[in-house]
């Protein structure tokens, strides 16, 4: 009777390889796929929107150089000692200013003994022109020591000329930079003393493609008051003042193929400085461009697609061409209508010729900024 009852309690034991093979016919059977299937389907909803048409605000950043519109090397125009430095590194001063005044002793004596030639001319003039008026000499005299006293008059101006080389004056408005040499040393002629730089309007130097330049040369003769010059200074700051595009290179780069613009940007309160860097934004309207959000979109071998929606409600796979990146939206150059309808949410569930059933949602509300902060699939 023992022996009977364990040999039935071994008959109700199943193996775990027969487990194993049970659990997987359970899972194979239609209506277990069904349930899966509807439950990642309610997970992953396929959500479905299209373009909108509008008009957006396209920004493009080019490294810049900022120049002063007037820089120049401040130099010694003769050789002698640095007599006197009137002004201080950083100074503002005026056009005509007094900066160096440099003793060259050679000219001071030759502008001395000119002057006292030109002096001696003269009173031999005065007592011929007296001795004239007597009757004591001719007229061919007094002619004679008129032009006498021109030549030594010219010669003193000249010395005169050359002496006032050694004061050196601003040329124009500006900022006073390092001073090079101390009063006292030995200055040579053409010796640099400081530099000069005039920023009352900066120069900003920047490149730009040869396809960029097209667009915006075609954008200049059509919409000219929808652009927009700004600059970004260090630390992300921006300038206070507009720019103007005012010059462009007659010549592209054949290296980079580029060519230099020059924007100019007023300088008021003499915030930028020659040499500095930053950034020129270039931003411009584009009336009825068609934008989607960038989530909306996949990237195959460097190529952008959408799944397009048929009226038959069928996803086509489709290569869309990008023509500006925005915060969170791409401006669709080519590939697209605006009155097409895409998948937003959902797109790795499908594949190219599935028909879908999805969600409508207003592009309006899909454009919303608040609504693009989503991570794309």
């Amino acid at each position: 009777m023992h022996k009977h009852d364990e040999s039935e309690e071994n008959s109700m034991k199943i193996s775990p390889i027969l487990a194993i093979i049970l659990a997987l016919i359970y899972l194979s059977l239609p209506g277990c796929n069904a349930h899966r299937d509807e439950h990642e389907h309610e997970a992953h909803k396929i959500v479905a929107t299209t373009p909108q048409s509008k008009s957006v605000t396209l920004r493009e950043p080019y490294v810049c150089q900022i120049h002063s519109q007037r820089h120049i090397n401040v130099r010694a125009l003769e050789m002698g000692y640095l007599e006197a430095i009137t002004v201080k590194e950083g100074q503002q001063v005026k056009q005509d200013d007094l900066l160096f005044t440099v003793r060259p002793i050679l000219y001071q004596k030759e502008f001395d003994a000119e002057k006292a030639e030109a002096n001696l001319a003269g009173l031999e003039l005065k007592y011929t022109k007296k001795l004239f008026e007597d009757k004591v000499v001719s007229q061919n005299e007094v002619l004679l020591l008129e032009a006498k006293l021109a030549k030594a008059d010219a010669k003193a101006d000249l010395a005169k000329a050359k002496l006032d080389f050694a004061t050196v004056r601003a040329p124009f408005d500006g900022i006073v930079d390092r001073l090079r040499q101390m009063q006292g040393s030995l200055v040579q002629e053409g010796e640099i003393l400081t530099t000069l730089s005039d920023n009352s309007v900066m120069w900003v130097y920047f490149n730009v493609t040869e396809a960029r330049y097209i667009e915006y040369m075609t954008e200049l003769s059509k919409h000219k008051e929808d652009l927009q010059i700004e600059l970004m200074l260090a630390g992300g700051n921006k300038f206070n003042q507009a720019g103007r595009i005012n010059a462009i290179e007659a010549d592209f780069n054949n290296t980079t193929g580029t060519v230099m613009f020059r924007a100019d940007f007023p300088n008021p309160d003499r915030l930028l400085r020659h040499g500095q860097t930053g950034t020129v934004w270039i931003s411009r309207v584009q009336h009825d461009a068609i934008v989607i959000p960038q989530r909306a979109t996949f990237e195959i071998l460097s190529k952008r697609y959408v799944y397009v929606v048929d009226n038959e409600d069928v996803a086509h796979q489709r290569e869309i061409v990008v023509g500006n990146e925005l915060e969170d939206l791409f401006v669709i150059k080519g590939g697209l209508d605006v009155d097409e309808k895409i998948v937003l949410e959902g797109m790795r569930q499908i594949r190219d010729g599935d028909k879908v059933e999805f969600e409508d949602r207003q592009p309006e509300t899909v454009m919303d900024v608040a609504n693009l902060k989503y991570h794309a699939e």
